[in-house]
């Protein structure tokens, strides 16, 4: 068995790796080359921690295992980051264990590959402004990864605590981007893609917000009852998703769909846009909106390409299991 540590991930993986992994699984998943099991997240009565199993089974790259983890509101005042999770990979062939991969780094890494994937195939090509709704520790990699699908010229973000919003700023600095602090109307005016990445429970931008042409990327909502934005922002859009049957259950189309507002139909998948098989967004004016609700392939996805890149490397640890 291998184990690739946390400490060594920064060192291995890239944003063009893990992009690359991220938009090959989509569509995997799309042409039903690859699928995820039930997702298990439960908040577990201590910690006001949320943790849970995500799992599933790609048969064209034989990626099967699971990730473990959960979210834990108290760590960063710990010095440890919120999201804490392991990668567990197993042999498809006999079951085997293959490896123990550090999964923290890896999932801010694939959560902002999937909104950039998002990006790059559903945002308008002229989008200038980028907004940023939420200043926490995954900001900076959503916003390092989008800035490199579109020609951003400006950079605005809205947080609930204002006195966070030093992250985007420096971020944005480090990109070379102006950046400006703003109220939510004014984000929405401004903005030609979105960015929201909250731990919310109740809607933070409206439908009446957005302006025409406008791609959002909901990246918070992974949980039932969670939800940044309105069920009528949702049902105004035109809707992609990871995988549908986790964006009616635990993403930001579960509102809309219990409301009556969005039919399960009425939900493409953004693997069928990178296969070719749906057109993605239909015109200028369209609102396009990514439920990314953070499948288990993503995460079994990345860590098979970072033990590849540790054993090449000379620094996965090999033991007998």
């Amino acid at each position: 068995m291998w184990i690739v540590p946390e400490a060594k991930i920064a060192d291995l993986m890239d944003r063009a790796t893990c992009f690359t992994a991220i938009e090959g699984v989509f569509a995997a998943m799309s042409r039903g080359d690859a699928y995820n099991f039930p997702v298990i997240r439960e908040s577990i009565g201590h910690a006001d921690a949320l943790y849970g199993f995500k799992s599933g089974f790609d048969r064209q790259g034989l990626a099967l295992g699971l990730k473990s983890g959960g979210y834990w509101p108290g760590n960063e005042a710990k010095g440890l980051t919120n999201h804490q999770s392991t990668v567990v990979l197993f042999d498809a062939d006999t079951g085997k264990v293959k490896a123990l991969v550090g999964g923290n780094l890896l999932t801010a890494l694939r959560t902002a590959a999937a909104s950039s994937v998002s990006i790059r195939h559903l945002a308008r090509e002229d989008a200038k402004v980028l907004g940023m709704v939420g200043a926490g520790h995954q900001s900076a990699f959503q916003m390092r990864a989008a800035v490199e699908q579109r020609q951003f010229e400006k950079v605005v973000g809205w947080n609930f605590h204002p006195e966070m919003l030093d992250r985007l700023a420096n971020t944005a600095q480090e990109l070379g981007l102006p950046f400006e602090a703003v109220s939510l109307d004014e984000l929405g005016a401004q903005s030609d893609v979105i960015i929201t990445i909250t731990s919310s429970f109740d809607p933070i931008l409206s439908a009446a917000q957005i302006k025409p042409g406008t791609h959002i990327a909901c990246m918070g909502t992974d949980t039932k009852g969670k939800q940044e934005v309105g069920a009528d922002l949702v049902a105004r859009a035109t809707v992609f998703t990871d995988e549908v049957a986790q964006a009616i259950s635990i993403g930001e189309c579960q509102h809309a769909v219990a409301d009556g507002l969005l039919d399960k139909a009425d939900i493409a998948e953004l693997g069928a846009v990178i296969n070719g098989t749906h057109t993605g967004r239909s015109s200028a004016e369209e609102v396009t909106l990514f439920d990314g609700t953070g499948v288990g392939l993503q995460d079994l996805a990345v860590a098979a390409a970072v033990v590849d890149l540790a054993i090449a490397k000379g620094v996965a640890i090999e033991v007998d299991f």
